[in-house]
């Protein structure tokens, strides 16, 4: 049970986050008001996309930190602490719905909490999307959803649908073939209609076991099919995989 301070904290928060300007009243009545908070959604006062600010973080020189969300409380905590941007965690959606991380969330129940989310904060959204949730089809239709709702990016993992948590002890791993997920990130490309909208590959294979090399070559092949970036996740508790993958890319 929450003590009283947190509860104060609560409240101050929400006071505080209440009496930001989401909407500005327009003369125009309904119509201009829907359209003053739609482009709230895209940009803050700056006019810089999401997905702009994003893809510079991607390309900074500097190390850029993003923080964990999964609802719009916790997005907007993430901004008030001074993050510069969110990861939308696809195993904490899935477990503030009180479902598995394993697509047991239908993409579209995603999709809702994203939207809560990015109306609730003016900095950019990188989403945990998983398989891409599907085929290419699935993919690259949920890009274009994703745009709809001011995300700036997503990041897709090269494993089969309905995905398996990569965390999990004993668990097989089955990863997708190279080409067709190459595939997969290549329609994603072609449906985006924002050119700054990010697309990242999540290479799984240390976390199947696969070793260095296969990562480096489903990594290579990623690249060539147009992802903005490569994600390489890894589980052990040392950095060796990581720092040897790192070793042989090169930073491309």
């Amino acid at each position: 049970m929450a003590g009283a301070g947190t509860v104060k904290n609560t409240i101050s928060l929400a006071a505080r986050w209440t009496s930001l300007p989401f909407i500005q009243p327009t003369t125009i009545g309904r119509v201009g008001t829907s359209f003053s908070s739609q482009r709230r959604r895209y940009a803050t006062a700056t006019t810089e996309k999401k997905s702009t600010r994003l893809r510079k973080m991607l390309v900074s020189p500097e190390l850029e930190f993003i923080m964990e969300a999964h609802s719009g409380i916790s997005a907007a905590i993430a901004q008030e602490a001074g993050f510069k941007g969110i990861w939308a965690s696809g195993l904490s959606i899935a477990t503030q719905l009180g479902v598995r991380d394993s697509n047991e969330a239908s993409w579209t129940q995603v999709l809702e909490v994203l939207e809560f989310m990015n109306d609730a904060s003016s900095i950019p959204i990188l989403v945990d999307a998983d398989t891409g949730y599907g085929n290419f089809n699935n993919a690259r239709r949920l890009v274009r959803k994703l745009e709809d709702r001011g995300i700036a990016g997503a990041a897709v993992e090269d494993k089969l649908f309905p995905k398996t948590n990569s965390l999990l002890d004993g668990r097989a791993q089955p990863l997708a073939d190279v080409k067709e997920f190459s595939l997969k990130i290549k329609a994603m490309k072609d449906a985006q209609r924002d050119p700054d909208f990010n697309i990242v590959a999540r290479v799984e294979a240390l976390i199947a076991g696969w070793g260095v090399d296969e990562a480096l070559k489903r990594a290579d092949a990623y690249l060539n099919a147009g992802a903005t970036a490569i994600l390489m996740h890894s589980k052990l508790k040392e950095p060796t995989d990581i720092l040897d993958f790192l070793k042989a890319w090169q930073n491309k």
